[in-house]
This record gives structure tokens, C-alpha cells and sequence, in this order.
């Protein structure tokens, strides 16, 4: 890398290395996330007639195989992410740091409102696990369109699969809810329709020529304040550009199908939670699936940290069809298992993870003699 390369690389690490990145990383974010659960757990107890005390009793009713199927999906979905940051690192990463870079990751993401994500945060932790910044950039940027794309190509797919049913019907919402919900989607998925062309084209087409149009974008009067911000985000485009060219079929197929995987693990786990209850044919199992995909693309644009409140809101919309009585219950654990344990361990692996990152190499660096016992 040249001496013009290592300055903006310089100026990127500052930008990332800074206070917001630890203000995102704050263990006391968790409450945030966990009152506005709260809040719309009680608020049905309050306004909805079909929840009451025997709602939580139903938990009685569950098939106890099933719901350890549902927590068997969730391992191996995180399994699945584990190993494609090794992947796509190479394996720079041993097993014990891919684990605590996607643990913070998840908890970035889950104090953060889903329309934000962890990006920034989790190039900040590659880069403190010893990636260098444009590597970094280039890997968190990666896994965003892997992710995107999944949606954006899948829900097609989908769509066809599930041969009309893919959102809720009158029966269950009133005809303005549901239009409401299908304009929601669509908006949604034009808008990462749009992104993830826009980024792929940036990354591997000409990245020079998307910093300089967004350069002259938000040189106009009223979006001159973001400037600077467009400026570095920018040449982090051109940096991530540099650390993906040339990589060939070998290196982007584990990829791929390592995204596939952790992405239909996570659906997954839903039908087993659902069938835990109700048990589902496979027609409704697709249905039960192509739902997530669309639910996820509308949650996506959520201004709450982790969808608290959208989540447990659409889940009634799209699935008390099949669940109906058991819709509340189901709501609980599907949080419980997929949202909430990832508030915890980030919560005690975040001071830990400092502790190692900083401090131990500030003190090797210090007392470079100093021996592992």
C-alpha cells in the first residue's frame, strides 16, 4: 500500500476510532431494547381481548422436541456466521475471536435500529482483532450485500412459491392493514433493491466515480453538512474496492452458500417453533417461511433498536393464521430465542473483549518480554 493509500486508511481508522463506536458498544443499551419489548408485551395484555393470563399458560401445550429443534437452528445459524467471517477472512480469525466478532456484531446490531445495523461497529472490531481498515471495510461490506441479496434475489423465488399467500388475508387483517403491509414491503424491497445494485456496482464497477457523483450529491446547499461524511464513506468505497478485486469463484462460493444457510437456519427455526404448537403441512411450511422473508424486508426499515415493538407487532400480522391462540406465546419465545440471548452475551463478552483488545496489547507492547504462563 502507498503513502497515499496509508492516509486515507489512517483517516478512516480515525474516523472509525472514535467514541460513537463505544457509545453503540454500551452494555446499558440493553434496557432500551428490553423496555419497548416490555412495553408492547403489556400494552397487549392491555388493548387486546384475546390475550389474557391463560395466553402464557398455553407454553404447557408445546411439544418440548420441537422447541429444541428451534434452539438447534439458532446454534447452527450463528455456527453459519462464525464460519464465514473466517471465511471471508481467510481464516485471519481463529474460532475463539470469529466467535466474539460475531457476538458483538449481533449485539451492535440488536441495541441499534435495523434501518442502521452494526456495520460500522463490527469494521471497527475486525479492525481492533488485527484486520487491516480496507480489509475490514471490504469484508462488513460484503456480508451487507451477501445478506441483501438474499432478500432481494429470494423473495422472488418466494413469492412464487408460495403462490398468492404470501401475506396475511383479509380474514385476518383489514383490507386497508393489508394493503398497507404490501406497500410496506414493496417500498422496502425497491429501496435494498436499489442499494445493493448501487453498492455492487460502486465495489466492482468504479468506485472513483460513485464518490465523486456523491460528492457533487451532497455538495448541494441543504446536504453540504453531510459532505465530509460522504467524502469518508467514499473512500471507503474505493478502499473495500482495492481488497476485492481479483477474488475469484473459490473465494465467493463458500460465501454464498454459507449466507443460504445461516439465513434459512433462521427461518427455520420459526416453523419448528410454530409446529412446537400447531403442526404445519408442507405446503404451510413454505408459506410459514415465505412470510419471514417478507416480514424481515419490511422489519428492515424499523427505527427501533433490534425491530423492538415492529417485530412482535408484524409476528401477530403474518402468523396468527396458523397459530391463533398461540400467537402471543409463540411471539415470546420466538424473541426469546432469536433477539434477547444476543443482548445478554454482548452485555458479558463486550468488557471482556476490551479487556483482551486493549489492554493486553497495550501491555505487551509495554512489557514486550512478557510471556503467556
Amino acid at each position: 500500500m502507498g503513502r497515499k493509500d496509508r492516509t486515507v486508511g489512517d483517516r478512516l481508522g480515525m474516523k472509525l476510532d472514535n467514541k460513537k463506536i463505544f457509545q453503540t458498544l454500551n452494555p446499558n443499551k440493553v434496557w432500551v431494547p428490553v423496555i419497548i419489548g416490555l412495553a408492547i408485551v403489556f400494552g397487549m395484555f392491555y388493548f387486546d381481548p384475546s390475550v389474557n393470563a391463560n395466553s402464557l399458560k398455553v407454553i404447557m401445550d408445546a411439544s418440548i422436541g420441537w422447541i429444541i429443534m428451534a434452539a438447534v437452528f439458532i446454534l447452527v445459524r450463528d455456527a453459519g456466521y462464525v464460519y464465514r467471517i473466517r471465511a471471508i477472512t481467510g481464516g485471519q480469525l481463529t474460532w475463539v475471536r470469529a466467535i466474539y466478532v460475531i457476538i458483538l456484531w449481533e449485539f451492535a446490531s440488536a441495541v441499534t435500529p435495523s434501518v442502521v445495523g452494526g456495520t460500522a461497529v463490527a469494521m471497527f472490531i475486525l479492525n481492533k482483532e488485527g484486520i487491516k481498515l480496507g480489509r475490514a471495510i471490504a469484508f462488513v461490506m460484503v456480508t451487507a450485500i451477501l445478506d441483501n441479496l438474499f432478500f432481494v434475489i429470494g423473495a422472488p423465488i418466494i413469492l412464487f412459491f408460495a403462490q398468492g399467500n404470501i401475506f396475511p388475508s383479509s380474514k385476518v387483517l383489514e383490507s386497508q392493514m393489508q394493503n398497507s403491509l404490501e406497500a410496506i414491503f414493496w417500498i422496502s424491497y425497491g429501496l435494498y433493491a436499489s442499494y445493493s445494485l448501487v453498492m455492487a456496482l460502486a465495489l466492482f464497477y468504479r468506485p472513483r466515480i460513485f464518490k465523486w457523483v456523491l460528492i457533487k450529491i451532497f455538495s448541494i446547499r441543504f446536504l453540504r453538512k453531510w459532505k465530509h461524511d460522504a467524502d469518508e464513506y467514499g473512500n471507503q468505497i474505493i478502499e473495500a474496492s482495492k481488497e476485492l478485486k481479483g477474488k475469484n469463484w473459490q473465494w465467493w462460493l463458500p460465501l454464498i452458500l454459507a449466507t443460504i444457510f445461516i439465513w434459512s437456519s433462521r427461518y427455520f427455526m420459526l416453523n419448528a417453533l410454530i409446529s412446537a404448537f400447531v403442526p404445519l403441512s408442507l405446503e404451510q411450511n413454505v408459506i410459514v417461511f415465505a412470510r419471514q422473508v417478507i416480514m424481515w424486508i419490511v422489519m428492515m426499515i424499523s427505527p427501533t433498536p433490534g425491530s423492538s415493538g415492529t417485530a412482535e407487532f408484524f409476528f401477530a400480522q403474518f402468523f396468527t393464521q396458523f397459530l391463533e391462540g398461540y400467537t402471543f406465546i409463540t411471539s415470546i419465545l420466538w424473541r426469546l430465542l432469536s433477539y434477547y440471548p444476543y443482548l445478554i452475551l454482548g452485555a458479558v463478552f463486550l468488557p471482556r473483549w476490551i479487556k483482551q483488545v486493549f489492554f493486553k496489547k497495550k501491555n505487551k507492547k509495554t512489557n514486550p518480554d512478557v510471556r503467556k504462563s
